[in-house]
């Protein structure tokens, strides 16, 4: 006989997890956690997770998939506009690598001062690396 496949689901924020841990890992709350046989999983309690477990996967052939005009930002640097295809989209995600001191922070240095120049609006430079003394000092 096959063995119930059981998770453990928070009472306060509805998250699941397979191993039983004194805390949840979502929302951080002690003693939350209750067994549940899998098949009787409740839906997320939390705003944060409905979102996640109600919109399922649909399958589509790309064939019946139209391409739509999407309104592109200039970020104010021709060639980097070329290759983004004509500049950035609304709600994309651009990820820029390249090997330490090749030039990326003063890439974005430039960007963000181009489009701060060109809209009127401040600009936000958020960074995990380095101090903001080293992006200050770059950017003058």
């Amino acid at each position: 006989m096959a063995k119930t496949k059981v998770l453990y689901q928070c009472n306060e924020c509805g998250a699941a997890t397979a191993k039983w841990t004194g805390q949840c890992p979502e929302c951080n709350s002690w003693n939350t956690l209750m067994e549940v046989p899998a098949a009787q999983l409740t839906a997320p309690k939390s705003a944060r997770f409905r979102s996640h477990a109600a919109a399922p996967a649909q399958v589509r052939v790309l064939d019946q998939v139209r391409a739509e005009q999407q309104a592109r930002l200039a970020t104010g640097l021709k060639e980097l506009d070329h290759a983004l295809g004509g500049g950035l989209v609304a709600g994309s995600v651009v990820l820029i690598g390249g090997d330490p001191g090749i030039g990326k922070s003063t890439l974005l240095i430039q960007v963000l001062s181009a489009l701060a120049s060109a809209s009127g609006d401040g600009s936000l430079y958020i960074t995990g690396e380095e101090s903001a003394e080293q992006i200050g000092e770059r950017a003058r």
